[in-house]
């Protein structure tokens, strides 16, 4: 079977792989690059659970392929922590307990991330509509948008200059 040499940036570090051209990011993430943050779930696009992010947008990677984003920054879920300490997310789901058995999580993490860069402060609606494509079916959603609002609120006050007050979203449930 024909091979394709791709080189991708994985959670800031450059990798060369020798890959058959259907195979998808995922497969690429999880077999070659033994990176098995990332799950397999429906395989078509519809659960959410392959997510990545790509140049820092939600991306199915169970719908990609890896020649689609060579040269392009690719983070997973492992690529999340930095110097060894969680993000603000990862921590926040954890004490909350938003992720049941984890297996949607990696997927909702990441996306999660994705709507923090670009909004910092979301109204639970913002977060809802974010994460409409990831499905979990253990829980409700509840924990995981609260968890979500927990992370925003951390980073804000992480990013606030010393004593300044940080307000909830207009519409956020469960603000200050």
């Amino acid at each position: 079977m024909p091979k394709v040499l791709v080189t991708l940036r994985v959670n800031g570090e450059a990798c060369e792989v020798a890959v058959p051209v259907h195979k998808t990011l995922l497969e690429v993430l999880r077999e070659d690059l033994r990176l098995t943050g990332t799950k397999h779930g429906c395989e078509l696009g519809e659960c959410g659970t392959c997510t990545v992010l790509v140049d820092g947008e939600p991306w199915l990677s169970c719908l990609t392929l890896p020649v689609e984003v060579e040269g392009r920054e690719i983070l997973t879920v492992e690529g999340l922590a930095q110097g060894g300490r969680p993000h603000p997310l990862q921590a926040a789901f954890a004490e909350l307990g938003a992720a049941q058995c984890g297996y949607c999580t990696p997927g909702i993490l990441v996306t999660a991330k994705a709507l923090l860069d670009a909004t910092p402060r979301p109204t639970r609606q913002e977060i809802a509509q974010a994460l409409s494509g990831n499905l979990c079916r253990c829980t409700g959603y509840v924990k995981i948008f609260e968890a979500v609002e927990l992370a925003a609120r951390r980073m804000a006050e992480e990013a606030a200059p010393a004593g300044a007050p940080v307000s909830a979203p207009a519409g956020a449930a469960g603000g200050e």
